[in-house]
């Protein structure tokens, strides 16, 4: 093939993944039952619609904020109160705020090196941002689908200044350590004189399976970074939460990452109605979430799909996996078909290849997942089966 050829094929088939991802957006806007309905799946009208109500959490009479005051102080409060930190600093992306609470431990211990899981998001999604940007050296401590365990950090082989944990780990099925497995993994890491942070952007709906308040979670930790968007709504936004001195360092850093943003007052406002009106409904999410992976096993089960996996079987969160023995294009154009058929979204997500004839999707559910009985889920199911060829076996 030439290369013209080949870029003519790349080109045409991003121009089908694309043509795929809008007919899913629409089919999402249209549908009468989805798991959930996110906020980049509406018009910039309804978006500004969701501010509706935004006096009620913030004296919409106070002047503006400009850079980082006002409003923008507010959340950094409320958000150091929830995690009960000394002190918290709002930052436009996540990205940021980890990189730059790295690069303060960093100078602090002495040592740029950072332990982390192979899955860990920095490692999968920020293009090698920590050692491109941050002059940060990490290193994994394990590539297992779990969180690293207490042997594991206490024997790796090399020295290191920082330990950085996600939690919920995503990318191997949003999964978490039991609260005793967290506190020996941090155990260990103290041993080993390394501090440890928490790449918490799914931290808020970690507290069912943890089974502890989210300030003693956070108090694990010398420094938490949280997200806004990703469970509450807001339009986006991230705080880094710890030690005031720490936290003041941090701001400067923000300055330096082109991160003081002029006026922030619209994802601010979002970010705080989401600490009101989403975060208390997230344990009835995970709840929830459990009855739909129980009734998506029960559901492939039946209609004979073989290999069909719901990961994990009970939900740590709110969200989950699922694997099934086709080819991810298979079935990322079988999920639209049938939400375009029937009205029903119940794979709203893309799906990834995973190995030959192998792929997985993420399952989301949020208010509009509560909508769903068991029952419900298992017919979505057999409609979605029905419209698949006959698998590999």
């Amino acid at each position: 093939m030439t290369d013209t050829a080949e870029q003519d094929e790349r080109v045409s088939d991003e121009d089908r993944k694309a043509q795929l991802r809008r007919r899913r957006l629409a089919a999402h806007r249209g549908a009468r039952r989805a798991m959930a309905r996110f906020g980049f799946h509406r018009t910039l009208r309804e978006r500004l619609a969701g501010l509706d109500g935004a006096g009620d959490v913030y004296d919409l009479d106070e002047p503006s904020d400009v850079y980082g005051d006002g409003v923008v102080e507010a959340l950094e409060a409320k958000v150091a109160g929830l995690l009960g930190t000394e002190a918290a600093a709002f930052f436009p992306t996540g990205t940021m705020a980890q990189q730059v609470a790295l690069r303060c431990w960093a100078g602090r211990t002495g040592n740029p090196t950072v332990a982390l899981h192979a899955l860990a998001h920095p490692e999968v999604h920020e293009r090698n941002a920590f050692s491109e940007v941050g002059g940060l050296r990490p290193v994994r401590v394990t590539s297992e689908p779990r969180l690293p365990t207490a042997a594991e950090v206490r024997d790796f082989e090399e020295p290191f200044g920082a330990l950085m944990l996600e939690l919920p780990l995503r990318d191997a099925g949003f999964v978490l350590p039991s609260w005793e497995e967290l506190t020996e993994v941090v155990a260990a890491a103290r041993e080993r004189d390394a501090v440890v942070h928490f790449d918490g952007a799914r931290l808020w709906e970690s507290t069912v399976h943890l089974g502890r308040p989210l300030a003693e979670i956070a108090g694990l930790a010398d420094s938490v970074y949280v997200s806004f968007y990703k469970s509450l709504e807001a339009f986006g936004g991230a705080a880094l939460a710890g030690p005031a001195e720490l936290v003041a360092e941090a701001k400067a850093w923000r300055h330096r990452y082109g991160g003081l943003v002029f006026q922030q007052f619209p994802t601010a406002l979002s970010a705080l109605i989401g600490l009101e009106r989403e975060l208390p409904r997230l344990p009835e999410y995970v709840a929830h979430a459990r009855v739909v992976a129980a009734a998506l096993h029960e559901g492939f089960a039946a209609a004979g799909t073989p290999w069909a996996r719901v990961y994990p079987r009970v939900p740590h969160t709110h969200d989950f996996q699922v694997w099934l023995p086709y080819d991810a294009g298979v079935l990322a154009e079988t999920a639209v078909r049938t939400a375009e058929e029937t009205g029903v979204v119940l794979f709203g997500n893309s799906w990834d290849r995973r190995g030959p004839d192998l792929a997985y999707t993420e399952i989301h559910v949020r208010s509009a997942g509560l909508e769903w009985s068991a029952e419900d889920v298992k017919a979505a199911v057999a409609e979605f089966v029905a419209r698949l060829p006959e698998p590999v076996r």
